[in-house]
């Protein structure tokens, strides 16, 4: 298991290099590579290369690390600091989340038709699903994506990550519904929401908890003790929830939203710190359990299909919902580039989806491809806009929005 781990570790270190050398996002590399490590093995050595013992500890390690990392993720989603506010980040979010929508129900009706792609899920479960998979904007890429291209303070930035954000709170709860429904039907619906709710109380609760004098001093002085407590909490919370029949990353997402913003920054930072590296691990279980399942011939529509979907919900939707809001349209256009970034977290939300029996393999491969296809061409399709089209941003309309304070209006 040893071995096996390391041999992950080292290729997720290369897979990450290869990203950098190419200006790409390094999830991209660790997702390709992780999909097909595990299957490529397999094919040349066998159980004997990967036993299924192997396989298990992996599948565990990869089940911490994403935990500890979401942890990560949804304390993020509280501390970026967006500003923008208004009628243009409502519109922007409306258009960036509905379309996509609408576009992953397209995509359900073309999956519905197909024997080959529809599986035994309800076709509500399923057509939720899809549509949660195709309106997703990965936050942690899209802030790593506007930090390098120093984005993350001008308006076209702050407009993207706030959708973003919005975007991809509903697009959680709607999967813990798709898999609620997929577990136990309409009249499991009930039960979900009492388990998501009686996890909210929780979650409020602890933040109050959090913010006492007593574990504000504890942390201080016991810092790398505070992180390990907070890493159990977590993997405490997603295996409650999981036992629950509710997706176990929401459990993450609910201990990473209790912890305070402000001063538990360190903390997070180690616990992240600690899943951050096993998350390949996470990509290689995932790739072998789905490509050794037999779906026949690659699904070559159903990818292409998705792909179009994918880049025309996002990218249509963010630049109609940012025109309707009254940005310009070469800033709308860039909005639209920027949150069809995907990443990590459309990958979590497949993940969880396959687990739960709603999506077939060729349907989770599909949207693989898709994941990766958007956010690969997110850096060079903003690139190419920004040698070809100007930006016309209104300051002194979006100064009234509240996306450019008065200093920068003052400053033209």
């Amino acid at each position: 298991m040893a071995l096996a781990l390391l041999v992950v570790l080292l290729v997720a270190f290369l897979g990450r290099a290869m990203a950098r050398l190419l200006r790409q996002p390094t999830v991209i590399a660790e997702i390709a590579l992780g999909l097909t490590i595990g299957p490529i093995v397999l094919s040349l050595g066998g159980e004997q290369a990967l036993p299924a013992e192997a396989i298990g500890w992996l599948r565990y390690a990869g089940h911490i690390g994403l935990v500890l990392f979401l942890v990560g993720v949804a304390h993020e989603l509280r501390r970026t600091t967006a500003p923008a506010r208004g009628r243009l980040v409502g519109w922007t979010t409306a258009g960036a989340l509905v379309v996509p929508m609408l576009a992953g129900c397209g995509f359900a009706v073309a999956v519905l038709a197909d024997p080959a792609l529809r599986g035994t899920a309800p076709a509500v479960a399923l057509a939720l699903l899809l549509a949660v998979s195709l309106s997703v904007t990965a936050v942690p890429v899209l802030a790593r994506i506007l930090e390098e291209r120093e984005l993350l303070d001008t308006p076209v930035g702050k407009l993207s990550m706030t959708a973003a954000i919005i975007i991809d709170v509903v697009a959680w709860l709607l999967l813990a519904l798709a898999i609620g429904l997929a577990a136990g039907g309409a009249g499991g619906v009930p039960r979900l929401a009492t388990v998501v709710a009686a996890g909210l109380v929780v979650m409020f609760c602890l933040r109050r908890l959090l913010r006492t004098a007593a574990v504000t001093a504890f942390r201080d002085r016991f810092g790398r003790l505070t992180a390990v407590l907070v890493g159990v909490a977590a993997l405490v919370s997603s295996w409650a929830f999981q036992e629950q029949g509710v997706t176990e990353i929401f459990g993450a997402l609910l201990v990473g939203l209790a912890i305070p913003g402000d001063g538990w920054h360190g903390v997070v930072r180690l616990v992240t710190r600690v899943g951050r590296p096993l998350v390949p691990v996470f990509f290689v279980v995932t790739g072998i359990s789905v490509f050794s399942a037999q779906f026949g011939a690659t699904p070559w529509f159903a990818i292409v299909l998705a792909t179009v979907l994918g880049i025309a919900g996002k990218v249509g939707g963010g630049y109609l919902g940012a025109r309707f809001g009254g940005a310009p349209a070469s800033d709308a256009v860039r909005v639209g580039v920027l949150v069809n970034t995907r990443g990590l977290t459309e990958l979590v939300v497949l993940q969880a989806g396959y687990s739960a029996g709603i999506l077939t393999a060729p349907v989770f491969l599909a949207l693989v491809v898709m994941a990766l296809v958007t956010t690969a061409m997110t850096g060079p399709a903003y690139a190419l806009l920004e040698r070809r089209v100007p930006r016309r941003w209104n300051v002194a309309a979006l100064s009234v929005e509240g996306i450019v304070d008065h200093e920068t209006l003052r400053a033209g």
